[in-house]
């Protein structure tokens, strides 16, 4: 996917913690924990419980936020269309990841199975 150097920019611009709670708005409609949201967040970037929160209440931006994470080795088997991109094809390394997690978040929304989401087995 070619995007624009401004959508990658206003992308890494973006704080982690002004999008979150739109993450769990999100999945607790549809019937879904925070513990959940939290669990596919760690599964994605390796941070525990506490590291999460430190970094929400940092304010740090979703380029810092990636930029420190760990990601997990299976992220690469996200795939589908996340806001009208396909997750796969997206070519801004930081913009991937940023749709990898609307992409896990979208899972947990729509009901999947965590291992599904988790991409067990």
């Amino acid at each position: 996917m070619k995007s624009t150097n401004n959508h990658d920019e206003r992308i890494a611009k973006m704080t982690f913690a002004s999008v979150y709670p739109h993450y769990l708005t999100k999945v607790e409609k549809k019937g879904r924990t925070n513990e959940e949201l939290q669990q596919v967040i760690q599964w994605l970037t390796g941070y525990d419980d506490k590291k999460l929160q430190e970094l929400i209440d940092q304010r740090v931006t979703f380029e810092a936020f990636f930029r420190d994470a760990s990601l997990n080795p299976n992220a690469h088997l996200i795939t589908g269309v996340i806001c009208g991109y396909r997750v796969e094809e997206i070519e801004n390394p930081l913009t991937q990841q940023v749709r990898y997690l609307d992409k896990l978040v979208d899972e947990l929304a729509k009901g999947r199975k965590m291992e599904k989401i988790l991409r067990v087995g």
